[in-house]
């Protein structure tokens, strides 16, 4: 059996802890033969192979007499990028306890414990659900509703260097004025209705004008102004820091790529380009 998890890339511009879009990266987590312990197998330096290992954890925090496996994790979603790669770990985790204990959880079950465990719901929920999805918690619970996907390819810039997101947590400034709060929602707030209403042409213009988040945290990723200018000038929707960064994405259509990537390359900007899509399908398990 193995479970495949997409990643994540939250923050849609102004969407600040509260939209996020699964994408076409993913964690496989194989489920192997039982053991008298938890083993699981990866190539990452820094990652416990025990029960330890965020995976197993989050199953065993949801069932705790689960039977021990032997287990095999690959992964292509960059650590430490904005990316959601602990978020696919930990829903990976929840699917593992699901198989095993047979606890049929429905979705909303699954999205509840995720944001219980993650805090937030913009990078778990959907890497459960696929697609783009917006959330929040209120009254102690969590909704999330799931919105129309751009009909557009996303060019992902991945910087070398990690950001962790403590780090960008950090960058950002402790309150708002009632003012700059008021109209950094509404420009959320309009770019909702603008991805129900496949209104385009504003959504590219507002979700490049997020007033939470990305101001603080530019001169941690430098390189989100030029890759943002340059995204214009092959005619990118929009550009936008994906999660806590550094990973600088564009949505854009597909053919226009090419051209993206050679002007990123003549501006220096020479680090990996990940041509991916929206995932529809979130979190699989393939027999």
């Amino acid at each position: 059996m193995q479970i495949k998890v997409p990643a994540s890339s939250a923050n849609l511009g102004p969407g600040f802890d509260s939209i996020g879009m699964a994408v076409s990266l993913y964690l496989t987590l194989d489920v192997l033969e039982p053991s008298d312990e938890w083993v699981i197998d990866h190539d990452f330096d820094d990652l416990p192979h025990d029960q330890s290992n965020m995976i197993i954890d989050t199953a065993l925090k949801i069932k705790a007499d689960l039977p021990p496996h032997h287990l095999k994790m690959q992964s292509a979603i960059p650590v430490a990028h904005g990316l959601g790669s602990s978020s696919s770990a930990i829903v990976a985790g929840i699917e593992l306890a699901n198989v095993l204990g047979k606890l049929q959880l429905s979705n909303d079950e699954k999205v509840a414990i995720a944001c219980e465990i993650e805090g937030h719901p913009d990078n778990v929920t959907p890497a459960i659900l696929g697609g783009l999805v917006i959330g929040t918690n209120v009254n102690g619970h969590f909704d999330a509703i799931q919105a129309p996907l751009l009909p557009y390819a996303l060019a992902a810039y991945v910087p070398s260097y990690n950001l962790k997101t403590a780090d960008a947590r950090a960058a950002l400034p402790a309150s708002l004025t009632l003012k700059q709060a008021t109209h950094g929602s509404a420009i959320a707030n309009v770019l909702v209705a603008g991805l129900f209403a496949n209104r385009y042409d504003l959504v590219g213009e507002l979700m490049e004008a997020d007033e939470f988040h990305e101001q603080p945290r530019a001169k941690l990723v430098p390189e989100l102004a030029k890759i943002r200018e340059i995204g214009h000038e092959a005619g990118a929707l929009a550009t936008y820091l994906s999660g806590a960064g550094p990973t600088v994405m564009t949505i854009i259509d597909k053919q226009g790529i090419p051209r993206f990537k050679q002007l990123l390359l003549q501006a220096g900007l020479s680090d990996p380009l990940l041509e991916i899509e929206p995932d529809t399908e979130g979190v699989q398990v393939v027999d």
